[in-house]
C-alpha cells in the first residue's frame, strides 16, 4: 500500500508537467520544420567564420594513432596523441607565424584568425597561448572531411593565405588511413606589386614525457626533463626530431614528435632561449621579426630537468607580384605504448600494449619519412575519393552529417592495437576513454566503420564471437584485454547487443563476400542465436520475455518493439547464414521461430498506430516505457534494412510507426519542455525525444534517458524514414542535428552524447545508404540501387568489401534510361545488378536492357517487377577502374 501511495504521489506530480509537454509537441508536429528550398536545395557544404569559428575542432590523424584537431582560427589545438583524450589540452607556444616584407616594409602576424569573445579571465589569458601577439584580421573556415582549408586574411598584407590541412584517408585501406601524422600546406599568393619575402615559421613545443594526465601549463612540468630538439636532415625531409633521454621505452609517456618539411629554404631553432620572465617568447618574437631568420642555432642541449623547450622550423620564399608558393610541414608522432587506464576488469588495468602504428614506424621521423614517400599516392586517392562523395547529388548538410562523424574512426574513440585488431570506447570523456570497449548496443548503431574500412569492423566481430561469447552462449558486450587472457567481465548480457551483433555479422560477411570467414564465426554466432532460447525466449514463440539488459542501462520486461525487432533480424540473419555454411537444420529451426515471431509480435505489441511494450507491471516497475512512442521501436528492423535482410515487419505498420515517431518525438523548439535527464538539445533547437506518451500511460518513472536527444538515434531513425519514402520527415531530422553543431553552440566535427566523437553518431552512415538505395551482397554478386531523391539524375558514391566508386542514373524524356557504375579503387564481381526506375518513368515497361562493361557488350538477362528492373549475367562482370559498367533501359 505504501509503494502504491507513493507511486500516485509521483504520478500526480508528474502528469500535468507531462500533459503540458504532450500539448505542446503535438501543436509542433503541426507545422513542418523546414521548408522544401531548406531541405532540397543544392550547394557547398557551409563555411563558419566569426563567432561561428569558436568550436570548430577538426581533427587531424591516423585511425588508431590518436588526433590533433584544428580550430577554425588555425590554432592547433586539443592534442590527443598521448594514448588518451585531450580535450582542452593545448602545447604551450605551439603556433605557426607569418613573417612578410616588401618595399622596406615588415609585418609579423600568428597565422591565426582572432582571438573571440569572452575575454573574461581572473589573469588575463594565459602567455603560453601567445594571446598578445598581433593576429590575422580575419578566418573563414571550410571542412570536408579529411580536408579542411582556412583562409586567413589582413587588410594590411596584400597576400592571400589559405591554410589547407588533411590527413590521408582511403577507402578498404585503413594501412594507408592509420599514419600518425597529416599535412599543413600554406598557400600564399602576392597580390600586391612588388616582390614579398615571406616566412612561415611553426613554433611547436617537445611534449615527450607528457603522458595526456592534467595539463601542460607551461614549459615547467615534473613529467619534462633531457628533453631533446634535433634539427635532422634526410634525402626527403628536414626539421625538428623531438625525443627524451628522461623517459625509458616501456613508459606510457615514451615517444617521439616531428616538424618537418621537404622544402630546403629554411630556417631554424633547436630551442627558444631558457630565459627568466618572458625572457623566451620575447627574444624569439624579436629575432623573426626582424628579418624572418631565426639563429640557426642547431646544438643538441638537453632541456633541464622538470622543463621542455620549445623549437622553430621555418620555411622561407620570395613570392613575385601575382605568384603564389605553397609551404608545406608534415606533424607527426609516434608514442608506442598505450596504457590499459581503462579496463571494465579492474584487475586488467596497468598492462602496456603497443600501437598497431608501431609495428610499422619505429619513431615519428619514420612516418613522416613514409608519409613524404608516398604522398602523391594517398594524397591523389585521398582526394579522389573526397571528389567521388562531394560530388554527389545529395543536400550538402547530409554529406556534412555523413562525412563528419565518420572521422569518430579516427578519434581517441578508436583504438588499433597490436596485432591489427580495433577496438572501440563508446565516447570519449575530455581525459579518459568512455564506457569501455566495443559495447555492443552502442556499436549496433555504427556504420560508416563497416562500409568505409570493412576488415577493422570483421575485426570487432571476430573480438564479439571468437572471444566474448562464453561457453553457454551469453556474449560479454564488454571487452576487456588483453584478448585470450580469459578474462572476462562478470555482467548480464544485453539483449539488443547480442542480437545486433547477429545482424552485424551477416552484413558483414555480406560486404566481404566472405563465406570461409564466416563458417569462422558460425559455431559461436550459433551458440550465441540459441542462447535466447535459455534467456529470453524459453517457449521458442519468437518474442523476447524476462529480463532484457540494453542500451538504456536498465531492463526491459516483457514482449517489447524495441528487443523484438532485434530478436526477429538475427533470426531472419541466424537463418541465412546457417544455410550458407550448410547447417540446414539450425536454418529450419530459425525460421519456425522467426515465422511464429513474425505473427505474434504483430498482433500483441501493434496498437493500431505504432509497436509498444506490453507488460502488465509497467506502472509500477521503474524504467519501462509501455504505451509510449520510443524512437527504436523499429531499431533492429532499421539495422536489417542497413544489413541487407530487408523487411521483416508488414511495410504499412513500419511506415506508419514511423511517421507516429517524427509526429510525436521530433520537437521544432525546446523551450517549454521539460527534462530532468542530461540536455543536449533546448530552446530554439529541434530534435528527436528518445521516447514520448502521446496515448498518455507515461510511467511516474519512465526508462533514463527517454527525454533526451541523441544524434545516433536520430540518424538512426532518418534513414529509416527516408527508406520508407517519408523524405521530407528524414531530412528534416538531419538538418536539425547538423544545425545544432554549428560552430557557435557545438563543433560540427564532435557530436555527444556519453562523452565525445561519440560511436553511436555513426549511424549517420545510414543516412547514405537510405538515400541511395544502396544493396550489396557479396557472397550472391548482387548490386542494387533505389535513389530516393534527385532520381531523374543521381550520383552516390557506394563501398564494398573489394573496391569502391561511383553509381550515377539519369532519366531524360525521349532517351533511354541510363545507369553507370565505376569503380575508383579496387574492382567488383557482379551476376544482378537492381536498379528501380524514378517515379518519372512509373508504369513505363521495359522492351530491353543494354549492357556494357569497359566498352565491350555483355548482354543480360532482366525481369521487371513493377518499377524494379533485376538485370543478370550467367557469369561474373568484373567491373575495374576505368571499365564501368553501363546499363541503358529502353521502353
Amino acid at each position: 500500500m505504501r509503494k502504491l501511495l507513493i507511486l500516485g504521489l509521483i504520478s500526480s506530480l508528474i502528469l500535468p508537467a507531462v500533459a503540458a509537454a504532450e500539448d505542446s509537441k503535438a501543436s509542433q508536429a503541426a507545422s513542418p520544420a523546414y521548408g522544401r528550398d531548406e531541405l532540397f536545395r543544392p550547394g557547398p557544404v557551409r563555411r563558419f567564420e566569426g563567432a561561428a569559428l569558436r568550436e570548430v575542432a577538426f581533427p587531424l590523424g591516423g585511425i588508431g594513432t590518436g588526433t590533433i584537431s584544428l580550430g577554425g582560427r588555425g590554432n592547433l589545438r586539443d592534442w590527443e596523441i598521448f594514448n588518451r583524450p585531450g580535450k582542452g589540452v593545448n602545447l604551450p607556444f605551439t603556433f605557426f607565424a607569418l613573417y612578410f616584407e616588401q618595399d622596406g616594409r615588415k609585418l609579423v602576424r600568428v597565422l591565426e584568425g582572432p582571438l573571440e569573445p569572452p575575454y573574461t579571465t581572473g589573469f588575463g589569458f594565459r602567455r603560453e597561448d601567445v594571446p598578445g601577439l598581433p593576429r590575422m584580421e580575419k578566418a573563414r573556415f571550410k571542412g570536408e572531411y579529411p580536408f579542411a582549408a582556412i583562409e586567413l586574411s589582413d587588410s594590411q598584407i596584400p597576400l592571400q593565405i589559405t591554410l589547407e590541412a588533411f590527413n590521408p584517408l582511403v577507402p578498404l585501406k585503413p594501412e594507408d588511413s592509420g599514419i600518425p601524422a597529416f599535412i599543413l600546406r600554406y598557400r600564399v599568393k602576392n597580390t600586391g606589386s612588388a616582390p614579398a619575402k615571406i616566412t612561415i615559421a611553426g613554433s611547436i613545443l617537445n611534449p615527450v614525457g607528457f603522458d595526456g594526465e592534467g595539463q601542460v601549463g607551461g614549459l615547467g612540468h615534473d613529467k619534462f626533463g633531457q628533453n631533446v630538439n634535433e634539427i635532422k636532415r634526410t634525402p626527403a625531409l628536414r626539421g625538428l626530431a623531438m625525443s627524451s633521454r628522461k623517459v625509458k621505452p616501456e613508459a606510457a609517456a615514451y615517444g617521439t614528435m616531428v616538424l618537418a618539411t621537404p622544402w630546403l629554404d629554411i630556417t631554424t631553432l633547436t630551442h627558444w632561449v631558457r630565459g627568466e620572465w618572458w625572457d623566451d617568447l620575447q627574444i624569439f618574437w624579436d629575432d623573426f621579426a626582424a628579418d624572418g631568420r631565426l639563429k640557426d642555432l642547431a646544438e643538441i642541449s638537453p632541456s633541464p630537468d622538470g622543463r621542455s623547450d620549445v623549437g622553430t622550423l621555418g620555411l622561407m620564399a620570395t613570392v613575385a607580384p601575382g605568384e603564389e608558393v605553397v609551404l608545406p610541414f608534415i606533424l607527426s608522432w609516434h608514442f608506442p605504448n598505450v596504457l590499459n587506464y581503462f579496463d571494465i576488469v579492474p584487475e586488467q588495468r596497468g598492462r602496456i600494449f603497443k600501437n598497431h602504428y608501431a609495428e610499422r614506424f619505429p619513431d615519428a621521423w619514420a612516418a613522416a619519412d613514409y608519409l613524404q614517400a608516398n604522398l602523391g599516392r594517398l594524397e591523389a586517392e585521398s582526394r579522389v575519393f573526397h571528389q567521388a562523395f562531394f560530388s554527389t547529388t545529395l543536400p550538402p548538410y547530409v554529406l556534412d552529417a555523413v562525412s563528419s562523424q565518420a572521422a569518430i574512426i579516427r578519434t581517441t574513440t578508436g583504438l588499433w592495437l597490436e596485432g591489427g585488431n580495433y577496438f572501440g570506447f563508446e565516447g570519449c570523456g575530455d581525459q579518459g576513454g568512455c564506457c569501455p570497449l566495443n559495447c555492443a548496443h552502442v556499436w549496433n548503431y555504427a556504420q560508416s566503420l563497416a562500409f568505409l574500412f570493412p576488415s577493422l569492423e570483421r575485426s570487432m566481430r571476430e573480438t564479439d564471437f571468437l572471444v566474448n561469447v562464453k561457453p553457454d552462449g551469453a556474449m560479454v558486450f564488454r571487452t576487456s584485454l588483453p584478448l585470450g587472457s580469459g578474462v572476462l567481465w562478470n555482467f548480464k548480457p544485453a539483449a539488443d547487443g547480442q542480437m545486433g551483433r547477429i545482424i552485424s555479422l551477416y552484413r558483414d560477411w555480406q560486404i566481404s563476400g566472405d563465406t570461409a570467414w564466416l563458417k569462422k564465426l558460425w559455431p559461436q554466432a550459433k551458440k550465441a542465436l540459441d542462447y535466447a532460447w535459455t534467456q529470453w525466449d524459453a517457449d521458442r514463440d519468437g518474442l523476447m520475455e524476462g529480463e532484457q539488459h540494453n542500451t538504456y542501462d536498465i531492463e526491459f520486461y516483457g514482449p517489447n518493439s524495441m528487443m523484438g525487432a532485434f530478436y526477429l533480424g538475427a533470426l531472419k540473419a541466424g537463418a541465412a547464414m546457417a544455410t550458407a555454411v550448410g547447417d540446414r537444420a539450425s536454418a529450419k529451426e530459425y525460421l519456425a521461430v522467426f515465422d511464429k515471431g513474425t505473427a505474434a509480435y504483430d498482433k500483441l505489441l501493434w496498437n493500431g498506430e505504432y509497436y509498444v511494450q506490453k507488460y502488465a507491471q509497467v506502472m509500477e516497475k521503474k524504467y519501462q516505457y509501455g504505451e509510449g512512442c520510443l524512437s527504436d521501436m523499429l531499431l533492429g528492423q532499421w539495422l536489417g534494412m542497413v544489413s541487407g535482410l530487408g523487411r521483416y515487419l508488414p511495410a504499412e505498420r513500419i511506415r506508419s510507426s514511423l511517421r507516429s515517431i517524427f509526429k510525436y518525438n521530433f520537437l521544432t523548439d525546446f523551450r517549454n519542455f521539460s527534462n530532468v535527464q542530461r540536455t543536449y538539445a533546448l530552446g530554439d533547437e529541434k530534435g528527436l525525444l528518445l521516447c514520448s506518451w502521446p496515448r498518455g500511460g507515461r510511467p511516474p518513472l519512465p526508462f533514463p534517458y527517454s527525454d533526451e536527444v541523441w544524434t545516433g538515434i536520430e540518424y538512426q531513425v532518418a534513414s529509416h524514414l527516408i527508406y520508407e519514402g517519408l523524405l521530407e520527415e528524414g531530412l528534416s531530422v538531419v538538418k536539425a542535428v547538423r544545425d545544432r553543431y554549428d560552430g557557435v553552440r557545438r563543433n560540427p566535427w564532435d557530436e555527444v552524447e556519453c562523452g565525445h566523437h561519440y560511436a553511436r553518431a555513426m549511424s549517420s552512415w545510414g543516412v547514405l545508404l537510405a538515400l541511395s538505395g544502396f544493396s550489396y551482397s557479396g557472397p550472391e554478386m548482387r548490386i542494387g540501387f533505389d535513389p530516393k531523391m534527385n532520381a531523374d539524375d543521381f550520383r552516390t558514391v557506394w563501398t564494398a568489401g573489394s573496391g569502391w566508386g561511383v553509381y550515377s542514373q539519369k532519366a531524360e524524356a525521349g532517351r533511354p534510361f541510363a545507369a553507370g557504375l565505376e569503380t575508383w579503387s579496387g574492382t567488383v564481381a557482379l551476376k544482378v545488378f537492381t536498379v528501380v526506375l524514378p517515379t518519372s518513368l512509373a508504369g513505363k515497361k521495359v522492351r530491353s536492357v543494354a549492357a556494357t562493361a569497359g566498352g565491350l557488350s555483355r548482354k543480360p538477362a532482366f525481369f521487371q517487377t513493377g518499377n524494379a528492373v533485376r538485370v543478370l549475367w550467367q557469369e561474373p562482370v568484373v567491373v575495374k577502374p576505368g571499365e564501368p559498367l553501363a546499363l541503358e533501359v529502353r521502353f
